[in-house]
């Protein structure tokens, strides 16, 4: 999968409401609620990068394997792959 970074908050939405996850470890039907429930309610940017067949966009195989969505100094990450995938918050002060 090619790259892709993001900073239109409405694109990000868009974006993140169409990416499944599932396999070992952190799954979601919906990446964007998973992004709303750590707090980042208008994402600023976003980057895709990597190859995970057990991820899909709009419904289709395979998708991105590493997301991170920043709002401000918050960091929301989902990395790891068909591996063991799992996420990360942090927030800077």
């Amino acid at each position: 999968m090619q790259a892709i970074e993001l900073n239109d908050p409405a694109e990000i939405c868009e974006f993140l409401q169409n990416i499944a996850l599932s396999g070992n470890g952190f799954n979601t039907e919906c990446l964007l609620l998973e992004v709303l429930e750590a707090g980042l309610d208008y994402p600023d940017f976003l980057k895709a990068e990597g190859e995970d067949a057990n991820a899909s966009y709009k419904g289709k195989m395979p998708a991105w394997e590493k997301y991170h969505v920043r709002q401000g100094k918050r960091v929301f990450m989902v990395y790891g792959g068909s591996g063991a995938r799992r996420t990360h918050f942090s927030e800077t002060p």
